[in-house]
Protein backbone atom coordinates (compact mmCIF):
# COMPACT_ATOMS: atom_id res chain seq x y z
CA UNK A 1 0.00 0.00 0.00
CA UNK A 2 0.95 3.37 -0.78
CA UNK A 3 2.13 5.34 1.99
CA UNK A 4 0.57 9.08 2.46
CA UNK A 5 2.89 12.12 2.82
CA UNK A 6 1.56 13.80 5.66
CA UNK A 7 1.88 17.96 5.06
CA UNK A 8 1.77 19.87 8.01
CA UNK A 9 -0.77 22.65 7.11
CA UNK A 10 0.08 25.04 10.80
CA UNK A 11 -2.04 25.98 13.34
CA UNK A 12 -5.35 25.97 13.09
CA UNK A 13 -5.14 24.43 9.44
CA UNK A 14 -6.24 20.60 8.69
CA UNK A 15 -3.49 17.98 7.99
CA UNK A 16 -3.29 18.00 4.24
CA UNK A 17 -2.33 13.60 3.61
CA UNK A 18 -1.00 13.64 -0.71
CA UNK A 19 -1.01 10.37 -2.25
CA UNK A 20 2.43 8.56 -3.52
CA UNK A 21 4.23 6.19 -4.43
CA UNK A 22 6.94 4.78 -2.27
CA UNK A 23 10.63 5.88 -1.88
CA UNK A 24 13.52 3.97 -2.63
CA UNK A 25 14.43 3.54 1.08
CA UNK A 26 10.24 1.93 1.44
CA UNK A 27 10.67 -0.51 -1.05
CA UNK A 28 11.22 -3.84 -0.30
CA UNK A 29 13.17 -6.57 -2.52
CA UNK A 30 11.30 -9.90 -2.72
CA UNK A 31 8.02 -8.42 -1.34
CA UNK A 32 4.55 -9.00 -3.73
CA UNK A 33 3.03 -5.39 -4.15
CA UNK A 34 -0.59 -6.33 -5.60
CA UNK A 35 -2.17 -3.77 -7.35
CA UNK A 36 -5.90 -2.84 -7.48
CA UNK A 37 -8.29 -2.29 -9.02
CA UNK A 38 -7.86 -4.69 -11.89
CA UNK A 39 -8.41 -2.91 -15.04
CA UNK A 40 -11.09 -4.56 -17.76
CA UNK A 41 -10.22 -3.55 -21.06
CA UNK A 42 -12.77 -2.63 -23.64
CA UNK A 43 -12.72 -2.61 -27.73
CA UNK A 44 -12.94 1.14 -27.58
CA UNK A 45 -9.18 1.14 -25.48
CA UNK A 46 -8.05 -1.15 -28.38
CA UNK A 47 -9.28 0.82 -31.04
CA UNK A 48 -8.41 3.98 -29.52
CA UNK A 49 -4.38 3.07 -28.76
CA UNK A 50 -4.17 1.06 -31.97
CA UNK A 51 -4.98 4.03 -34.07
CA UNK A 52 -3.38 6.94 -31.92
CA UNK A 53 -0.01 4.76 -32.38
CA UNK A 54 -0.77 4.77 -35.60
CA UNK A 55 -0.73 0.49 -35.65
CA UNK A 56 -2.50 -0.48 -38.62
CA UNK A 57 -2.12 -4.23 -37.73
CA UNK A 58 -5.59 -5.72 -38.73
CA UNK A 59 -5.26 -8.49 -35.39
CA UNK A 60 -5.99 -5.71 -33.47
CA UNK A 61 -9.01 -3.93 -35.78
CA UNK A 62 -10.30 -6.24 -38.40
CA UNK A 63 -12.64 -8.37 -36.45
CA UNK A 64 -13.46 -10.44 -39.91
CA UNK A 65 -9.94 -10.88 -40.88
CA UNK A 66 -9.30 -12.06 -37.25
CA UNK A 67 -11.63 -13.77 -37.21
CA UNK A 68 -10.09 -16.33 -39.46
CA UNK A 69 -6.41 -16.21 -37.71
CA UNK A 70 -5.47 -18.76 -34.86
CA UNK A 71 -7.05 -17.12 -31.98
CA UNK A 72 -10.64 -16.39 -33.56
CA UNK A 73 -10.80 -12.84 -32.67
CA UNK A 74 -9.01 -9.67 -32.42
CA UNK A 75 -6.49 -9.24 -30.04
CA UNK A 76 -5.25 -6.25 -27.50
CA UNK A 77 -2.63 -4.17 -28.61
CA UNK A 78 0.29 -5.81 -26.50
CA UNK A 79 1.62 -2.20 -26.05
CA UNK A 80 -1.82 -1.29 -24.53
CA UNK A 81 -1.29 -4.47 -22.22
CA UNK A 82 2.33 -3.57 -21.49
CA UNK A 83 1.12 0.46 -20.71
CA UNK A 84 -1.35 -0.50 -18.82
CA UNK A 85 0.28 -2.98 -16.69
CA UNK A 86 2.74 -0.23 -16.10
CA UNK A 87 0.31 1.79 -15.36
CA UNK A 88 -1.15 0.22 -12.88
CA UNK A 89 1.55 -0.04 -10.49
CA UNK A 90 2.10 3.82 -10.50
CA UNK A 91 0.01 5.27 -7.70
CA UNK A 92 1.30 2.11 -5.75
CA UNK A 93 4.88 1.92 -6.18
CA UNK A 94 6.30 5.81 -7.81
CA UNK A 95 3.96 8.63 -7.89
CA UNK A 96 5.74 11.28 -6.98
CA UNK A 97 9.07 9.10 -5.86
CA UNK A 98 10.55 8.35 -9.35
CA UNK A 99 12.91 10.50 -11.35
CA UNK A 100 13.11 8.64 -14.73
CA UNK A 101 12.32 5.36 -16.30
CA UNK A 102 15.67 3.62 -17.11
CA UNK A 103 14.44 0.78 -19.40
CA UNK A 104 12.27 -1.94 -20.07
CA UNK A 105 13.38 -5.25 -20.68
CA UNK A 106 12.50 -9.02 -21.26
CA UNK A 107 8.89 -8.27 -22.18
CA UNK A 108 6.89 -10.90 -22.92
CA UNK A 109 3.66 -11.67 -23.64
CA UNK A 110 2.13 -15.69 -23.36
CA UNK A 111 -0.88 -15.53 -23.33
CA UNK A 112 -3.40 -12.80 -25.12
CA UNK A 113 -5.41 -10.55 -23.59
CA UNK A 114 -9.11 -10.29 -25.55
CA UNK A 115 -11.80 -7.13 -24.69
CA UNK A 116 -13.71 -8.10 -22.23
CA UNK A 117 -10.68 -9.44 -19.99
CA UNK A 118 -9.62 -7.88 -17.00
CA UNK A 119 -5.93 -7.07 -15.97
CA UNK A 120 -4.42 -7.65 -12.62
CA UNK A 121 -1.11 -6.75 -12.25
CA UNK A 122 1.56 -7.36 -8.92
CA UNK A 123 4.84 -6.59 -9.45
CA UNK A 124 8.41 -7.78 -6.69
CA UNK A 125 10.89 -5.50 -6.38
CA UNK A 126 13.91 -8.10 -7.63
CA UNK A 127 16.72 -5.60 -7.02
CA UNK A 128 17.74 -2.35 -5.35
CA UNK A 129 20.65 -0.08 -5.16
CA UNK A 130 22.23 3.36 -4.41
CA UNK A 131 23.23 5.13 -7.15
CA UNK A 132 26.79 5.63 -7.19
CA UNK A 133 26.35 9.07 -9.48
CA UNK A 134 23.50 10.22 -7.94
CA UNK A 135 23.53 10.49 -3.84
CA UNK A 136 19.75 10.40 -2.86
CA UNK A 137 18.49 8.72 -5.80
CA UNK A 138 18.46 4.36 -6.57
CA UNK A 139 18.45 2.50 -8.98
CA UNK A 140 15.00 0.17 -8.31
CA UNK A 141 14.71 -3.05 -10.62
CA UNK A 142 10.84 -4.43 -10.65
CA UNK A 143 9.25 -7.54 -12.27
CA UNK A 144 5.84 -6.37 -13.76
CA UNK A 145 3.06 -9.66 -14.05
CA UNK A 146 -0.10 -8.49 -15.87
CA UNK A 147 -3.06 -11.80 -15.28
CA UNK A 148 -6.54 -11.61 -16.82
CA UNK A 149 -9.79 -12.49 -14.55
CA UNK A 150 -8.75 -16.43 -14.03
CA UNK A 151 -4.69 -15.61 -13.14
CA UNK A 152 -3.76 -16.60 -16.67
CA UNK A 153 -0.04 -14.65 -17.22
CA UNK A 154 -0.80 -12.33 -19.89
CA UNK A 155 2.27 -10.49 -19.92
CA UNK A 156 5.47 -10.07 -17.80
CA UNK A 157 7.76 -7.21 -18.37
CA UNK A 158 11.65 -5.88 -16.33
CA UNK A 159 11.47 -2.66 -15.58
CA UNK A 160 14.53 -0.53 -14.22
CA UNK A 161 13.93 2.98 -12.17
CA UNK A 162 16.13 5.91 -11.27
CA UNK A 163 14.22 6.78 -7.41
CA UNK A 164 14.07 9.31 -4.62
CA UNK A 165 15.18 8.67 -1.01
CA UNK A 166 12.89 9.82 1.11
CA UNK A 167 15.63 12.40 2.57
CA UNK A 168 17.04 13.37 -0.35
CA UNK A 169 13.30 14.22 -1.96
CA UNK A 170 12.24 16.16 1.07
CA UNK A 171 15.52 18.20 0.90
CA UNK A 172 14.13 19.12 -2.37
CA UNK A 173 11.17 20.88 -1.83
Amino acid sequence: MSAPADVSSGAGQPRVVEQRGLYFDELEEGVIYAHKPGRTVTEADNVLFTTLTMNTQALHLDAAWSSAQPFGQRLMNSMFTLSTMVGQSVTQLTQGTIVAQLGLSDVTFPHPLYHGDTLYTETVISGKRLSSSRPGQGVVTMQHTGRNQDGVVVALATRTCLMWTKEAHSAQS
